[in-house]
């Protein structure tokens, strides 16, 4: 299945039914009196957040989702039936927001979540409604109220426990594929990864999720390379593994790069727990993957391993660090319960 994480849809919720004008009329009741019913109400438009999905790609090729109108009402106090909802099943973690693709109308973030996104119309009151004491045959009927319609992007972000980074050719997909059944395209050129993939990950009979977010490039923050919408992809991680190639040019300045575009893109994402992997250390001379630690460590770094996804060298030992900050994290954002009074 193609990944798509961006779709922009029109929704339009239904119209309300009408009201009926009708008056009863039998055999020796010559004046039956008003019986007309009310319309029924439009149809929703309903946003729900279900599990096993991770891409929008179904909202590609259907952009318009338009709920049913109610029925008008009728003759002997008979209500129209309420038009059909529409629902909208997206991925957890998508976002809606408005047609100016900064106003954010709905935030998925547990499966399950379900959001109104149009709401349908009213139906409209029958004649009978205004019967009254001086007004015994009113022949007044309200239309139904018209249902909402707007255009909405959706926007997938993905919620993972640990997310990849690395510029491109850092070996994140070779990882991800070393340690979990996912399996990126892998070759030995940059951007060989154009979407995020996520993958389970297992160590010690514990699982979590990671994504490898595609590689990031200088200038990131401000789009280049689609570096905006993948950098959506890391707010949600808990912990990032940053992979830096110890076989590159310049493996601090790598590092620094990547940093500076987390800082620049903000929505505190710089602020999360990082681990840094030096990776592809089998290519490297002896003690090298060392001399770039020291200088790591010395722009400021911390949290930094070695290892190789190729041969698997401290790959165990990676998987290890990230469960612990992963389950420390989960511990800070659990709620903290009100204590319960003490009674003797």
């Amino acid at each position: 299945m193609k990944f798509l994480d961006q779709a922009k849809i029109f929704t339009r919720s239904g119209n309300g039914g009408p009201g009926s004008v009708s008056f009863r009329r039998e055999a020796h009741v010559p004046f039956g009196g008003p019986d007309g019913g009310d319309g029924g109400r439009g149809g929703d438009v309903i946003a729900h957040a279900v599990g096993g999905l991770n891409t929008l790609i179904d909202y590609r090729y259907q952009q318009h989702f338009k709920a049913e109108s109610g029925r008008p009402g009728a003759g002997r106090d008979r209500s129209g039936a309420s038009g059909g909802d529409v629902e909208l099943k997206l991925p957890v973690g998508t976002q809606i927001l408005a047609d100016d693709q900064e106003t954010v109308i709905a935030d998925l973030m547990r499966e399950g979540q379900k959001f109104i996104l149009a709401k349908g119309g009213a139906g409209g009151r029958g004649n009978a409604f205004f019967k009254s004491s001086t007004n015994r045959a009113p022949r007044k009927s309200q239309p139904g109220e018209p249902g909402q319609e707007m255009w909405v992007w959706l926007r997938l972000k993905l919620i993972a426990d640990a997310g990849l980074l690395g510029l491109p050719n850092a070996g994140k997909s070779t990882f991800l594929s070393a340690v979990s059944a996912a399996r990126p395209k892998i070759a030995d050129y940059p951007f060989t990864t154009l979407h995020p993939n996520l993958g389970v990950v297992g160590v010690d009979e514990r699982e979590f999720v990671m994504a490898d977010i595609p590689g990031l490039i200088e200038g990131a923050h401000r789009g280049a390379g689609l570096g905006h919408r993948f950098l959506g992809h890391v707010e949600r991680c808990r912990v990032l593994l940053h992979l830096v190639d110890v076989t590159g040019d310049d493996p601090v300045a790598d590092w620094k790069i990547l940093r500076e575009e987390l800082a620049a893109y903000g929505s505190g994402i710089d602020g999360k727990k990082e681990v840094i992997a030096l990776t592809k250390i089998d290519a490297a001379p002896d003690g090298y993957a060392e001399d770039v630690r020291d200088a790591l460590i010395k722009e400021g770094a911390d949290d930094i391993m070695t290892m190789s996804a190729v041969s698997g060298e401290n790959v165990k030992f990676v998987l290890r660090r990230l469960l612990a900050v992963i389950d420390a994290e989960r511990i800070a954002d659990a709620p903290v319960e009100d204590p319960v009074p003490w009674s003797p």
